[in-house]
């Protein structure tokens, strides 16, 4: 099971600029790796979609090359009080999803 800890500001206005922090706990294995002999498949996470009360607001492709635990910050205009929608999936096919609730003053 894929974890995944997201950070907002604990303050949000109506029109201002959110820091959206993310980290997933994924070992990124590159395929290069040997462990006890024998080579340590590849598995990276190399999508990730964050949707925002449904609208897709960030979209990155990642690679091998990011580090473990990849940390992915970004900023989207706060509209609305709703939900931030994260779903990412790993070169075994696995997806992960998390949700958190964005309240807006």
């Amino acid at each position: 099971m894929t974890i995944a800890r997201i950070q907002l500001p604990e303050r949000i206005a109506r029109g201002d600029a959110v820091e959206v922090r993310v980290v997933i706990q994924h070992p990124m294995e590159t395929g290069f790796r040997v462990d006890a002999g024998k080579r340590v498949a590849r598995n990276a996470i190399h999508s990730l979609v964050c949707r925002y009360n449904g609208a897709e607001v960030f979209r990155a492709t990642l690679s091998p090359g990011v580090a473990a635990n990849p940390y992915i910050r970004f900023y989207t205009r706060a509209v609305d009080s709703g939900e931030l929608e994260f779903w990412w999936l790993d070169d075994d096919g696995v997806e992960g999803q998390v949700r958190t609730p964005i309240v807006v003053l």
